[in-house]
């Protein structure tokens, strides 16, 4: 099993998705009883009817939105400053919280590699015994501690780097001799060019892992060149690690310890593999247990297994933004809106908002794909519902199937702002 961090990466995809499946109506019954926040979000679920993805897709997105909302209604009103989330309080249950912008406040529970970043780190070559040179920050956001506990869960050294400090950074590392690094590309790219403007090799960085930031191919070779073979793993401050890269370079694999699913951009409603959406995540982790977690990022299914030999689902990667909300004419329009408009006319197949004209003098286009044998009879129905939702007036524009971009934008802003 020397290629995979455990047996869990390769065991058959049905015995996964039973085993993920089986574990979701425990899930969403302690979510239910001991945070307040899914008490009231899921008022009325029986858990025990949440035995799969149709079931699951059924339930509310809660996105990062209600979740600040929340936390700082609790906070003025003297109560929990994680806003009915977590299943845990201060205490030795909760060695550490952090705080990412907003501020939106995430507890780190007990337990060996809470944020299940091992896996990711193992994938990207590292091994028992090594050191690893982690530059992720310390502060206030849980990446610096997400992958130190990750490492030694492993068996790695950590060397603590932070970020900042580049001259240290290069001497540490000189005189430590680090099997990688762990941080994000750009900052190992800028301690690599002081180390050659201080003429001071580093032989022994010879992989890393990054995150927090795009890993284009160019940058992926940039590296290559200078001996560091490099990748990247997806992660957020709510989740902890949601898929990771492997050696096979194709999209990356999902994480054993959640159930990811691509939704149409505004809506809770899956989309077919290979169609691009928004990432919703849900985590088995009991202490802050996430049901159905929006992350505002893009991606989409890709089809098959890895080459490796991992079995678990595989994403493209981040693609992007998913919130796509823009002020029209003064009036702010969401992708839950088009997608509300689109409701209502099962002739509609796919929707986009298409913004164009200059600030102060927009104009509203909404293409939809249909394959009706009467779309002239949908345009002026389809018009008065854009006027009804939105309180804006739009043109609609009909397309054949397959026309629309797969990009997974629902509100296109083609402003000029010159």
């Amino acid at each position: 099993m020397s290629e995979f961090y455990d047996a869990l990466e390769c065991r058959d995809p049905a015995a996964r998705e039973a085993t993920l499946l089986a574990a979701l109506p425990a899930q969403i019954a302690h979510a239910q009883q001991r945070a307040g926040a899914f008490a009231a979000a899921l008022r009325g679920v029986d858990p025990e009817a949440i035995r799969s993805r149709e079931a699951l897709a059924k339930l509310p997105v809660v996105r990062k939105h209600e979740l600040l909302e929340a936390q700082a209604a609790a906070r003025e009103a003297g109560g929990d400053v994680f806003g009915g989330f977590a299943t845990i309080g201060f205490g030795p249950a909760m060695p550490r919280v952090f705080a990412s912008p907003g501020p939106i406040y995430e507890p780190e529970g007990r337990g060996a590699d809470y944020w299940r970043m091992a896996r990711a780190i193992f994938a990207a070559g590292f091994r028992r015994g090594e050191l690893i040179h982690n530059s992720f920050s310390y502060h206030f956001v849980p990446a610096g501690s997400m992958m130190e506990t990750g490492a030694h869960a492993l068996g790695c050294t950590v060397f603590p780097g932070g970020t900042g400090q580049t001259e240290q950074q290069v001497q540490a590392m000189a005189q430590l001799k680090p099997a990688g690094y762990i941080g994000t590309p750009s900052f190992l790219r800028i301690i690599l060019e002081k180390a050659a403007e201080l003429g001071v090799a580093l032989p022994s960085v010879k992989k890393a892992m990054f995150g927090g930031e795009a890993f284009p191919p160019s940058l992926r070779d940039w590296f290559a060149e200078r001996g560091v073979t490099g990748y990247q793993c997806y992660a957020t401050a709510d989740l902890g690690l949601i898929a990771y890269e492997t050696a096979a370079r194709e999209g990356l694999v999902v994480d054993e310890g959640v159930i990811v699913e691509i939704v149409r951009p505004g809506t809770g409603d899956p989309v077919p593999e290979g169609e691009v959406g928004e990432v919703v995540v849900t985590t088995l982790n009991p202490d802050y247990p996430l049901i159905r977690f929006g992350t505002g990022d893009l991606s989409a299914v890709l089809p098959g297994t890895c080459p490796t030999g991992r079995t678990n689902l595989r994403i493209r990667g981040w693609m992007g933004r998913a919130d796509q909300t823009t002020k029209v004419r003064g009036m702010f329009v969401h992708p839950s809106q088009v997608a509300e408009i689109a409701r209502r006319f099962p002739e509609i197949l796919r929707a986009r908002l298409v913004v164009r004209g200059e600030m102060a003098n927009d104009t509203m286009t909404l293409q939809v794909e249909t394959a009706c044998s009467g779309p002239d009879s949908l345009v002026p129905r389809v018009a008065e519902a854009i006027r009804d939702v939105t309180k804006l007036r739009g043109e609609v524009e009909v397309l054949a199937p397959g026309s629309l971009p797969n990009d997974g934008k629902v509100i296109e802003d083609a402003r000029s702002y010159r």
